[in-house]
C-alpha cells in the first residue's frame, strides 16, 4: 500500500486548503481511509475518516469545517478544510487499512501511512 499526500501549505486564519491523498496497492473491501494530524509535542489525532461506501466520521473539533471525500474512482481521498484556525496547524497524514468505521479515527488501527504534509495557519 502506498499513500502520497499533497496540498499542504500556509494560510491565514479563516482561509481554506484542500489536501489530497493518492492511494495505490490495496483492494477496497472493508477499507477505511482517514486523515490524522500531529502538532509538535502532541499525540496524533484522527481528523476525519471515510469508508468505501462514503460514510464519514469527523472529530468534533473539525466538524462543519472539514469535508472528507473520495475521488478518482476511490483512488484519492481529499480533505477540504475551511475556516482554518491556528490550532489546526499540524502535520497531516493520510492512512488506510482494513478496519471498521467505528474504529477508524484511532491511529493504532492503521498499518499504512503517508509521509505527511504540513499545514500552517497564522
Amino acid at each position: 500500500v502506498q499513500l502520497v499526500e499533497s496540498g499542504g501549505g500556509s494560510v491565514e486564519a479563516g482561509g481554506s486548503l484542500t489536501l489530497s491523498c493518492a492511494a495505490s496497492g490495496y483492494t477496497y473491501s472493508s477499507h477505511c481511509m482517514a486523515w490524522f494530524r500531529q502538532a509538535p509535542g502532541k499525540e496524533r489525532e484522527g481528523v476525519a475518516t471515510i469508508d468505501e461506501d462514503g460514510v464519514t466520521i469527523y472529530a468534533p473539533s473539525v466538524k462543519g469545517r472539514f469535508t472528507i471525500s473520495l475521488a478518482d474512482g476511490r483512488d484519492t481521498v481529499d480533505l477540504q478544510m475551511t475556516d482554518l484556525k491556528p490550532e489546526d496547524t499540524a502535520m497531516y497524514y493520510c492512512a488506510a487499512d482494513r478496519i471498521i468505521l467505528s474504529r477508524a479515527l484511532m491511529a493504532s488501527q492503521y498499518d499504512h501511512w503517508g509521509q505527511g504534509t504540513q499545514v500552517t495557519v497564522s
